[in-house]
């Protein structure tokens, strides 16, 4: 075999790799991981999941659900729900509705898909209370006496209350809020309004949803006279 000349045998060599890298080129996409001036359109019976890398629940999912319902989930990283928007009947025409799980997967929020609004938390309404002295919720027992209950579901941890107080001429009295048999915030004397804000309970998570039993609660503090006090108002708040 004739030798041939070694810059021969450097350009064949050279045009073996260039054409490899060619091939190589030719059959490798390109990662589909943007877009740019455009959109993603998944439609008949398609969704987009996202896993995380640990493995668990899909932390996003979204688009074909059950049957011919769409619908929607997004969870936390630690897989617990956190926000749904899905029937799970397998229809296309039910209502869905919206929700949202707090971390230990109790349903803090839900709208109503009957009429609309709200459907979950309930919120109370300060009811209209009288204003003539006379009627108020009162007392003249030197020892606390319970003189107005109520009883409320506990959605939020911590609540407001404010209550209007007086005491017949010449008399002192002391007034107090009582939450399950345990007082709750100070103790005002009367005729000072007693406005109080505070967590609720010292375990939220275990209480929250019960049913809480709210007492205000009254005495006497002079050797005679009445002590009155009338709720004005009460709400929820969050904890900041």
């Amino acid at each position: 075999m004739p030798q041939l000349p070694e810059d021969i045998i450097d350009r064949l060599t050279a045009m073996e790799r260039r054409i490899q890298q060619l091939s190589t080129a030719v059959n490798t996409r390109p990662a589909l991981n943007r877009v740019s001036k455009g959109g993603v359109e998944i439609s008949d019976g398609g969704y987009l999941t996202v896993w995380p890398p640990e493995g668990g629940p899909a932390v996003f999912a979204v688009g074909a659900w059950s049957g011919e319902e769409y619908g929607l989930a997004v969870r936390r990283q630690t897989g617990s729900m956190a926000m749904s928007l899905h029937n799970g009947d397998g229809t296309a025409t039910s209502q869905q509705p919206l929700r949202i799980w707090d971390r230990n997967g109790k349903e803090i929020f839900a709208d109503d898909v009957d009429t609309g609004g709200l459907a979950r938390p309930w919120l109370s309404m300060t009811m209209p209370t009288d204003t003539a002295l006379e009627r108020w919720p009162r007392t003249t027992s030197g020892d606390w006496s319970t003189v107005a209950r109520s009883w409320n579901p506990l959605w939020q941890p911590r609540m407001r209350m404010y209550i209007s107080t007086s005491v017949t001429s010449g008399a002192t009295g002391e007034v107090r809020i009582m939450i399950n048999d345990t007082q709750w915030g100070g103790t005002v004397t009367a005729p000072g309004a007693l406005d109080y804000t505070g967590f609720v309970v010292s375990n939220f998570n275990a209480s929250f949803g019960n049913l809480l039993k709210f007492e205000i609660q009254a005495r006497v503090t002079s050797a005679s006279g009445t002590v009155y006090a009338q709720p004005r108002m009460m709400y929820g708040l969050q904890t900041t």
